[in-house]
């Protein structure tokens, strides 16, 4: 299956540990939608990626397509918290060769005034920089305002992953 990360899961590092079976397949845009920082985590309560539908065509999300087993969906659906604050749907992403329809999650717990900690935005930083995405794109995730987790932890533990 075809599923477009736009958040944290850019990180291939980052996707496999929640599928491990994921493999590059293209950079898209998603058209009509933003990339928002105000999906509330299910596990932490901070902040994480949205690709906020906006409906004006001047708007675009940036990411990666990966192919995905079909076994790893559970898990990443787990990871991801389908049911507890994103759902999931099937969009259209144009890619330099073609146009795919793919699977993305959405946000549906939504609080703007949320942060991302460091960490989840390092994860989104590493992503988008390991894929080459456009520099003022990545500019604009690195304005993000972000806060310290106050699980110091849960820090060491997600950042592990690139050591």
């Amino acid at each position: 299956m075809l599923c477009f990360a736009y958040g944290s899961n850019m990180s291939l590092a980052r996707l496999r540990v929640r599928a491990p079976s994921a493999e590059f397949v293209a950079i898209g845009r998603l058209i009509a939608h933003r990339l928002a920082f105000h999906k509330v985590g299910w596990k932490d309560g901070s902040a994480k990626c949205d690709a906020q539908f906006t409906g004006s065509p001047d708007d675009e999300v940036l990411g990666v397509v990966y192919e995905i087993a079909r076994v790893d969906k559970p898990r990443l659906d787990k990871a991801e918290g389908l049911g507890r604050g994103y759902d999931q749907k099937q969009v259209d992403i144009a890619t330099e060769r073609e146009r795919l329809n793919v699977q993305i999650y959405f946000a549906t717990a939504i609080d703007p005034f949320l942060k991302p900690y460091h960490w989840y935005k390092q994860h989104v930083l590493i992503g988008a920089r390991e894929n080459g995405l456009p520099s003022d794109y990545v500019a604009r995730i690195a304005a993000v305002e972000s806060i310290e987790d106050p699980a110091p932890r849960r820090r060491a533990r997600e950042l592990g992953i690139y050591a």
